[in-house]
């Protein structure tokens, strides 16, 4: 069973130290933070943890879970209800201001290689305890990327109340492992803005329930992976116009309700790749958020990155809930846009 996390996918617990990262006093004092199972090239003395391959690939357009044409799922495909990707969400002139500014603060070093910044109250997930000492709210610069993110439909009402920044390096050799965010203080939908370079997010899924598959015909697989590929392992992506969108979900659908040919493979089995380009918005929400664990493999880091992870409150602490007082503190603070990281 994979991890359950709270803040920036780490948590806040503290582990038994692993021999990897025992190893990490070699390359200095602090240099890793690595703790239990996690490692990272700062601290790894045997070989790397193998990397796991994505067998189908995310299709925005469509909401569809294709099989990768390397796999033995090639022209295969499922529904995959629970993400919403924006591409080009902030401009380049953006992007450069706001590594700016985060690189003006100090980072920490976290699991696996990456560096954290943690604007939100500190939390005992284990013990479902939180402090608010020491949070001051969101950074000043995150206040206009709210704004634009409640403009769209998907994220009507969205009131962050953590935010959390992480930076990949792949001289650290940084990762993330499959794991589902705490569900007890974060709510119904995870936003991450994506910087600096492209990336994958691996989606996999521990259960042993059955997953039905239906052909993807020839003819809508080209269309889905246009004149290139959709792999996961590429570094581009490819738009296609409102208009044909419409026309490829529609043939989707026919094909669908006219082929009795289907095949049930577990869930176990699956991994979905979401390709992640440079400035884009991902939300994760309903099974992708609550059934499916996320990830970012070490393959997948190339160049710098830097992940902006945006959380809500959960029912218990919004309107109607046991501890809404307290929820409406953490907002009040978390939206003076005045903060600092803790």
């Amino acid at each position: 069973m994979a991890a359950v996390r709270g803040g920036g996918g780490g948590g806040r617990r503290v582990a038994g130290t692993s021999p990897a990262a025992a190893g990490a006093s070699s390359a200095g004092p602090g240099a890793c933070g690595c703790q239990g199972r996690r490692s990272c090239l700062l601290c790894e003395e045997a070989a790397p943890p193998p990397q796991k391959k994505e067998n189908f690939v995310y299709c925005p357009l469509t909401g569809l879970a294709v099989g990768e044409r390397p796999s033995g799922f090639a022209g295969w495909a499922f529904p995959f209800p629970g993400v919403f990707l924006l591409d080009d969400f902030i401009s380049l002139e953006e992007e450069s201001k706001i590594v700016e500014l985060t690189d003006q603060n100090a980072w920490k070093p976290s699991q696996s290689g990456r560096r954290k910044q943690d604007y939100g109250p500190k939390v005992n997930f284990k013990k479902q305890k939180l402090k608010v000492t020491d949070f001051s709210g969101l950074p000043q610069f995150s206040q206009e990327l709210v704004t634009r993110m409640r403009n769209h439909p998907s994220l009507a009402g969205f009131l962050p109340v953590e935010q959390c920044n992480l930076d990949y390096d792949p001289a650290r050799g940084s990762a993330i492992d499959p794991h589902l965010d705490d569900c007890w203080l974060w709510g119904e939908r995870l936003v991450s803005l994506n910087l600096l370079s492209s990336t994958v997010l691996s989606m996999s899924c521990d259960s042993e329930d059955g997953i039905q598959l239906f052909p993807a015909f020839p003819s809508t697989e080209e269309q889905m992976h246009g004149s290139a590929s959709l792999s996961v392992s590429q570094n581009h992506h490819q738009p296609i116009s409102f208009a044909s969108a419409e026309g490829l979900r529609n043939t989707i659908q026919w094909e669908a309700d006219c082929c009795s040919s289907t095949k049930v493979v577990p869930s176990k089995d699956i991994t979905v790749g979401v390709h992640l380009p440079r400035r884009s918005l991902v939300v994760l929400y309903g099974p992708a958020r609550y059934m499916w664990n996320h990830a970012i493999y070490r393959n997948h880091i190339t160049s710098r990155r830097i992940c902006i992870t945006f959380r809500e409150l959960s029912e218990e602490f919004s309107h109607g809930g046991e501890q809404e007082e307290l929820g409406r503190k953490l907002l009040e603070i978390a939206l003076t846009f005045q903060g600092t990281p803790v």
